[in-house]
């Protein structure tokens, strides 16, 4: 498949070995895929592993150095060289913030860049609020041209009320529709077992 893909990362931790095994498989598909880091993801050192790794590893999978700071994103833009960018994960705060037009980030100036081009601006959202302060930020999102959701549903609807995730396998699926300016629908599904 001959697409090159932008794929912006943010601190949802939790999902990055999901996110890991998403980019093999674009990789995998014949998809170029160009990483893009946040600053979080950069510098922050969880539980979930060390930032030096985990981009190491992905930057390993891909093949490409990816992209580090605000300055290098901006010329996704006039350069127009991605045919999508995926923002996976997406945390409630990066979802805020592109709602509201912030471009404070690597992965914000990314999506800013990106939509000028009026190509598919995919969002797959890992928030423990989707079903609280973030709602309005997702229905707002979902009324933007051009951009498109990975389906999602809630992850742990029993300690966790207001927390949804993506289903990471449909990326690729939701890809493709969205480059075909489709939504790939049920938007909202079942719970995570």
């Amino acid at each position: 498949m001959d697409l090159t893909v932008g794929l912006a990362i943010t601190g949802s931790f939790c999902t990055h070995d999901k996110i890991t095994d998403m980019v093999s498989r674009l990789v995998e598909s014949g998809m170029k895929v160009i990483p893009i880091f946040s600053e979080n993801v950069q510098r922050m050192d969880t539980r979930f592993g060390k930032a030096a790794d985990f981009m190491e590893k992905i930057c390993k999978i891909t093949g490409e150095d990816g992209i580090y700071t605000i300055a290098e994103a901006e010329p996704i833009g006039p350069k127009g060289n991605l045919d999508v960018l995926v923002l996976a994960p997406c945390t409630g705060n990066t979802l805020a913030k592109l709602t509201a037009g912030i471009t404070d980030t690597p992965v914000l100036m990314a999506a800013k860049a990106h939509l000028r081009n009026e190509k598919p601006l995919v969002i797959a959202i890992s928030t423990n609020d989707a079903l609280g302060m973030n709602f309005k930020n997702i229905g707002t999102l979902m009324n933007v041209k051009n951009i498109y959701f990975v389906p999602f549903g809630q992850d742990n609807y029993e300690k966790k009320h207001s927390s949804m995730i993506a289903h990471m396998e449909q990326l690729p699926e939701t890809i493709m529709e969205a480059l075909e300016g489709r939504q790939l629908q049920p938007v909202v599904q079942s719970p995570f077992a």
